[in-house]
């Protein structure tokens, strides 16, 4: 996620750094798990409108197109599982670093917050395009954030979700 002053914004990217996703209208500081869960991108994987798998941090609830982190890990499988979550969580961290550094302006917005909120998707269509023309990034991001930075747990009562991500670990960690 994004977060700026003035406005919070989910991002979603691919391995290309290509940002696949953005929805930039909470005005205000508000929980990844809430953003998530009041986006269309949400509501569509609900629906079964998409298929395929996110990944997330533990801030959001274990959904079965949303897999997260097991809390407690055992060893073997679920620590594996856990390492390429969280590996794989980092290419986000590095696109939003890519982002902030070609749009210094992101840095410190110092408008509205629905400008804000469109300042941020314009920069993320320019930035997509950038990539796209494989033009060089300004600087390298920081990568040196923890990407095992967790938020507190879920609420434990998505059993579906927990169902799906027990089965891919079952299935390619052990």
């Amino acid at each position: 996620m994004l977060i700026c002053v003035l406005c919070t914004v989910k991002i979603i990217c691919d391995a290309a750094n290509i940002i696949t996703n953005v929805e930039a209208k909470q005005p205000g500081s508000v929980h990844d798990s809430q953003i998530f869960r009041e986006c269309t991108l949400s509501t569509k994987f609900g629906h079964g409108e998409f298929t395929g798998y996110l990944l997330g941090d533990r801030g959001y609830p274990c959904l079965p197109y949303l897999l997260t982190p097991y809390p407690d890990p055992e060893p073997g499988p679920q620590q594996r599982y856990n390492l390429a979550n969280c590996r794989t969580r980092a290419r986000i961290e590095m696109t939003i670093g890519m982002l902030k550094a070609r749009y210094q302006c992101l840095q410190r917005l110092r408008v509205t917050p629905e400008r804000a909120c469109d300042i941020i998707v314009a920069c993320v269509i320019l930035h997509n395009i950038a990539t796209i023309r494989g033009e060089h990034c300004p600087s390298e991001p920081d990568i040196s954030s923890d990407p095992n930075h967790e938020h507190p747990d879920p609420p434990m009562d998505i059993q579906d979700g927990r169902a799906v991500r027990d089965t891919i670990c079952h299935n390619h960690f052990f």
